[in-house]
């Protein structure tokens, strides 16, 4: 069996097509627009920028805490099951065992509620990378940094 388990989670966007994100260092949310896979216009980076505070980190580092709990939450009736697999194919062609699966075994990890995305914030638009806009929230809008390249402008 494979050590890493995959379960792909969907998150929402709101009306814009931006998805909410939290810096890891500021702790402060903004918005990022969410290109569809193989968009030519979206910019590849191995880092991203946060608008807010200009610090820079990894990609998969900005994350919402009710994101995570989210995603959680969704991949546990899918681990259930990997589980349940798990243990049947374990025991499968063994000799004097007889195993049968209780299907009433769960690991009980709750489904959560769907996230909402609410249309709040101003979106702005960096004259460096003008196919990366962001939205912020509207107390924000003095001082804005790329979210590619960290270059900082007034929107």
């Amino acid at each position: 069996m494979d050590d890493e388990i995959r379960v792909s989670v969907s998150l929402p966007l709101d009306s814009d097509g931006f998805l909410r994100r939290e810096c890891p260092t500021c702790e402060r949310e903004f918005k990022w627009f969410s290109h569809d896979e193989g968009d030519t216009d979206a910019e590849l980076a191995d880092q991203y920028f946060c608008p807010l505070c200009g610090v820079s980190a990894d990609t998969d580092s900005w994350w919402t805490p009710a994101q995570l709990d989210h995603a959680q939450g969704m991949a546990g009736p899918q681990i259930d099951q990997i589980v349940q697999d798990s243990m049947a194919d374990m025991f499968k062609g063994a000799k004097n065992i007889e195993f049968k699966p209780n299907r009433n075994f769960s690991l009980d990890l709750p489904t959560p509620e769907p996230l909402h995305e609410p249309d709040d914030m101003v979106i702005v638009e960096p004259p460096c990378h003008p196919n990366e806009p962001v939205k912020v929230p509207e107390d924000s809008t003095g001082h804005i940094h790329c979210l590619i390249c960290g270059e900082p402008f007034a929107a």
